[in-house]
């Protein structure tokens, strides 16, 4: 419906469009050739007249000619009777002979002779129709003022056949005219099918992907806005099949997640259910393992909870101006007995002292705490952390880098990492999402986050904060 409502209204358009220049161009034409015709015969007519009267001039100088005779022999014996037909107009302006015998009426009015009478070149033109209808052209000249009953000589000829030339010549011109439109209907047709004809795939193919179907692709048959449309169509359904297995990637790390330190809660609380009150050693470690894997649980509800709030643009910070290497030193601090249960050295280069910034120091602190136990997550026992900040007084930030010697992250997952749900290695426990509100945190505070990364050599994080000003406080 919606492809054929378009051919519609591009042929509509195309052809009122044509129709419109070609109705123009032929009334042009046929107003060209009419006076072209017109003011041909119209010279033809005045060079003729004025020729029999320059003819009559020099009778009129010869005492041995009649003037009058000269006129009444001009016009008895006139060769192109066919053509035309000349009359010669007497002293009272009627006319008095004609070329062909037949005297009009004497009511019959001539322009031409009027204006004659009074132009200073001696003639005049009148094109009119005579009483039967018949279309014609007169041209009078007046005659050498030696004539005694003779004032003008007057040519008339029939336009008919004249306007009938015209008239073949305009239906010619029709015939093409029609014939270009139907030549532009079938090109038309054919180029309207070649874009409506592909864009209605591309819409069959979007209802397909919006149905849930993102295996489907376009297949591409042009190289020009079409080709590119369904390249992007099919880049699309490729991100969208991408997103929906990280999401569903996500429900099933986020379940596994959320299982083990609940299945753990679960099997100490029963194990110390059925251990008696004498063995401390069984409930400390008990409560231990409990206390470890509800604070677990605590922080990945607390990521989702503030994925949810970046989400639905209620995730706020509480700024305030604050030293930025004391929420660093505590982040480093709460891994280091976890790095060493897990052999992994971290070394921290700390200095002796970095302007302020101005922020908030929890999120802060949770940005570390994430990239921290990201490097553990993926470091080797024997592995090590190095853990750096330093001032950069050009462009007054501050820069901080977390570099690891673990597993690495491919280039084909590197610029993926910071995406909600992306997981490069599924194998690794963790949501997936830690990165992408890390990122966000880090945008909201005015600076960056940056991952350089090689497999099998590690993963360097480098984090840019603005300095403490005070218009950033005033702002």
């Amino acid at each position: 419906m919606a492809i054929n409502s378009i051919t519609k209204r591009w042929l509509l358009n195309s052809l009122c469009v044509i129709l419109l220049i070609l109705i123009i161009i032929e009334i042009s034409f046929g107003i060209g050739i009419r006076s072209y015709y017109y003011s041909g015969i119209e010279q033809a007519m005045v060079a003729r007249s004025k020729a029999a009267v320059g003819l009559l001039e020099k009778a009129a100088d010869d005492p041995r000619l009649d003037v009058d005779n000269e006129i009444r022999s001009t016009v008895e014996n006139f060769e192109d009777k066919g053509k035309m037909e000349i009359m010669a107009i007497g002293k009272d302006g009627k006319v008095s002979i004609t070329s062909s015998g037949f005297k009009p009426e004497n009511n019959v009015t001539m322009p031409d002779y009027e204006v004659a009478k009074t132009a200073s070149s001696r003639n005049g033109e009148f094109k009119g129709v005579m009483p039967g209808g018949e279309p014609f052209m007169a041209v009078t000249v007046l005659v050498p003022n030696q004539s005694k009953n003779y004032r003008a000589l007057r040519y008339v000829v029939s336009l008919e056949l004249v306007n009938y030339q015209i008239l073949v010549i305009v239906a010619i011109l029709t015939l093409i005219g029609i014939a270009i439109i139907f030549f532009v209907v079938f090109t038309s047709s054919y180029f309207i099918k070649s874009i409506v004809i592909p864009v209605g795939e591309v819409g069959a193919t979007a209802r397909r992907i919006a149905a849930g179907d993102f295996s489907v692709r376009l297949k591409k048959k042009y190289n020009d806005e079409i080709g590119e449309l369904c390249d992007i169509i099919n880049y699309m359904a490729a991100e969208l099949s991408t997103t929906e297995r990280i999401k569903n990637d996500f429900i099933s790390s986020v379940s596994h997640e959320l299982r083990t330190p609940l299945t753990a809660i679960k099997g100490w609380a029963e194990t110390l259910q059925d251990c008696g009150p004498e063995d401390t050693e069984m409930r400390d470690k008990g409560m231990r393992v409990i206390v470890n894997e509800t604070g677990r649980l605590s922080g990945m509800v607390e990521e989702l909870l503030d994925f949810s709030r970046m989400q639905s643009g209620r995730f706020t910070l509480a700024k305030s101006k604050l030293d930025i290497l004391a929420e660093l030193g505590e982040a480093v601090l709460m891994f280091t007995q976890r790095a060493q249960r897990e052999g992994v050295t971290i070394e921290y280069i700390e200095p002796d002292s970095l302007s302020p910034v101005y922020g908030d120091k929890n999120r802060l602190r949770q940005v570390f705490v994430n990239i921290i136990d990201n490097a553990l997550k993926y470091s080797d026992t024997g592995g090590r952390i190095t853990i750096t900040a330093r001032e950069n007084y050009l462009l007054k930030e501050i820069v901080i880098s977390i570099a690891d010697t673990g597993s690495g992250i491919s280039e084909e997952d590197l610029p993926k990492v910071k995406t909600k749900f992306y997981k490069g290695q599924s194998s690794r426990r963790g949501s997936g999402i830690g990165l992408a509100v890390a990122d966000e945190i880090i945008t909201m505070h005015g600076g960056t986050l940056t991952l350089a990364s090689r497999v099998g050599e590690g993963t360097t994080v480098t984090i840019t904060l603005p300095v403490y000003s005070k218009e950033a406080e005033q702002k």
